[in-house]
């Protein structure tokens, strides 16, 4: 097990553009913007419990649910985003808003710690009945995700106070001892946060309850949604499971058991996540096995280039090996978000920087992409190619997209470095600052760089006294031609092992390490098993997929363009789009349509020269509704 730690975000101050540019839009609109909508849709209203209460703004399906049970777990996301927020600049009206969902919180809860407003409002005697497909306890971990991102950067306990009194509630109704029930949640979540609690307070019993929530998931028989549906009403067809299997919730087996990935996309990963932290918490060496045996079948066989997870709308996950449409690709914003958690944990267990290259693509792709530049605009799917209908929105039925996005880079931070006893790793690069300890003495670094457009990196190294450690730095898997120095004199950078070069030396105020990383553009081929991308191209340049939109490629979709194999890709930094960005481009080939009369014939399309300009996919649909692209037909020649 790794022996190195993150640096708490707080800790680590974003200066680069392109990060800083992308926080404080998440400060100055996103928060305010989302709070806002929460108010419009009544998720604010629902935690003052009314009297009677109002009719549902999204109707039950014909199996009884209604995603009006997920509220809590939105207004504890936006908590926790905001509270990230407030970690880089303290706003009184935020903190104001926060400070006024909490008070209703806590007149919300009931004098025995139990906290879930949809029960509390409409269905209090049904509380506890239908963990498979209500979720009263992954509703919880969003909210004690909350409290504990609100007293870390605050120092205010009220909230996790609530929240504490709320587990020891469900500590005593759940678990294996006389009188309690065996149960799990049909939505993992609470696990991770029962693991950050833990992190926070050192509390055992906190640790221990996520430790059985792993522990418990799929045992049987019976599987315990089996007998809690049948303690519903006799089980009667009403309570029919929509998704007919347990793979949708990873509950079809023990963890350890698990080999495929299956199911709920996002489920799945906050699932992993948590038996990631507890495989290094507890030195879990079989629960560690099984998170490498999942990590590598998504990698092999079910992750999109942009590291989206989940082709199918159906069940919001996966399907079978290499079923990965473009088109219709469902690749849900909150999947890569947890891909991004999961990834983080897994780096920590064994400092391997396969799963930082993964991280980073998540990060800058199939994350990113959910978010719009103005920051008040989202994707819930990120669909790899699009006839141009797909648009935007300001809300959606289910809004966990939208907190989840604005969390993840609200915290960016926390996903730079990390340390240990005697070394930091660095894992990102982008133009950071932190203070740090390091065998004992306090230790400045500040990295400087214009990343992702350049992969020329300079890292300052200042401790308060001469001390030697280590500093290890992550050589990008897509790099091939990394050069290192210190101070001017080369550092071999061939000795790097598991994706770091490590460099251990007597270090001094004043040290300098420069890092270059190439990045030039470069081609990526689909596994032929993967039939949506037989003959096609994608591009990427360093951490970021490209693709083709309609605003930078002439009249007509993309989809008529071609790119020859032995055309030469183009890097040009365009500094009046987005802020400045690096496009590509390429001589490629446009397929003619205006001489089609009828739907089929004989004679080829006439094909005309043209130029492909691509931009970073996190971008597209961001200027006039059109076509994209990012699996190019390839041209032979």
């Amino acid at each position: 097990m790794s022996r190195y730690a993150p640096v708490p975000f707080p800790s680590v101050k974003l200066e680069g553009q392109f990060w800083h540019e992308r926080l404080d839009t998440v400060l100055d609109r996103t928060v305010p913007s989302q709070h806002k909508k929460l108010g419009e849709y009544g998720i604010l209203d629902s935690l003052k419990l009314p009297n009677p209460p109002p009719p549902l703004r999204f109707p039950r399906h014909p199996n009884g649910f209604t995603v009006q049970v997920f509220w809590d777990s939105d207004v504890g996301k936006w908590i926790e985003a905001a509270s990230y927020a407030l970690a880089h600049r303290r706003d009184a009206d935020i903190e104001a808003k926060i400070e006024a969902a909490i008070d209703d919180l806590e007149k919300a809860q009931a004098p025995d710690g139990y906290l879930n407003c949809w029960y509390l409002g409409r269905e209090p005697e049904k509380r506890w009945t239908n963990l498979r497909d209500n979720h009263e306890m992954y509703n919880a971990g969003h909210l004690l995700e909350g409290a504990v991102a609100y007293f870390q950067v605050t120092g205010r306990r009220r909230f996790l106070d609530i929240m504490e009194r709320y587990l020891d509630h469900i500590y005593a109704e759940f678990g294996t001892g006389p009188g309690q029930r065996r149960g799990y949640d049909g939505h993992e979540e609470i696990e991770l946060a029962l693991m950050k609690l833990y992190y926070l307070t050192g509390e055992k019993k906190h640790l221990d309850f996520a430790t059985y929530l792993i522990n418990e998931r799929g045992r049987q028989p019976p599987h315990y949604f089996d007998w809690e549906r049948d303690q519903r009403e006799g089980g009667d067809a009403s309570q029919r499971y929509v998704f007919g299997n347990y793979e949708y919730s990873q509950s079809h087996k023990p963890v350890r058991e698990q080999d495929k990935v299956v199911g709920h996309a996002v489920r799945a990963m906050y699932l992993y996540t948590a038996m990631a932290d507890l495989a290094a918490e507890l030195g879990d060496a079989d629960l560690k096995r099984a998170c490498e045996v999942l990590w590598d079948d998504v990698m092999q066989t079910k992750m999109y280039v942009t590291a989206g997870l989940g082709p199918s709308a159906h069940n919001e996950g996966f399907t079978h090996d290499f079923d990965l449409p473009n088109q219709t690709a469902y690749a849900e914003t909150c999947a890569s978000v947890a891909l991004i958690f999961w990834a983080q944990r897994m780096l920590h267990l064994d400092l391997d920087g396969k799963y930082a290259d993964i991280l980073e693509l998540a990060m800058y792709n199939g994350a990113l992409s959910g978010l719009s530049r103005d920051g008040e605009h989202y994707f819930y799917a990120n669909p790899l190619e699009s006839d141009g209908t797909p648009t935007r929105w300001d809300w959606h039925t289910c809004p966990c997209c939208t907190m989840n996005v604005s969390r993840l880079v609200a915290s960016v931070g926390g996903y730079f470095l990390s340390t240990a006893a005697d070394g930091v790793a660095f894992h990102l690069y982008g133009g950071i600052a932190s203070d740090v300890e390091i065998s004992g003495t306090r230790v400045s670094l500040r990295e400087v760089s214009n990343y992702p457009w350049s992969g020329d990196i300079t890292i300052h190294v200042d401790p308060e006294t001469p001390k030697t450690f280590d500093v290890k730095l992550r050589i990008p898997g897509w790099c091939s031609d990394a050069k290192l120095a210190v101070n001017g004199e080369a550092v071999d950078v061939s000795s790097a092992t598991a994706g770091y070069a490590t460099i251990n030396r007597l270090w001094t105020t004043g040290d300098v390490v420069t890092l270059t990383l190439p990045m030039p553009p470069v081609r990526l081929y689909a596994h032929p098993g993967v039939i949506m991308d037989a003959g096609r191209v994608a591009l990427k340049r360093g951490p970021l997929v490209y693709c083709l939109e309609e605003a930078d490629n002439g009249e007509g979709r993309v989809q008529r363009l071609k790119l020859p194999r032995s055309a030469e890709l183009r890097a040009e930094t365009d500094k009046n789009l987005f802020g400045g960005i690096v496009k590509l481009h390429a001589d490629g080939r446009a397929i003619e349509e205006a001489d089609f009369s009828e739907l089929y014939r004989t004679a080829p399309p006439t094909e005309t020269s043209s130029t492909l300009t691509a931009i970073p996919y996190y971008l597209w649909a961001n200027r006039n509704q059109g076509s994209m692209v990012v699996w190019i037909p390839e041209a032979v020649g």
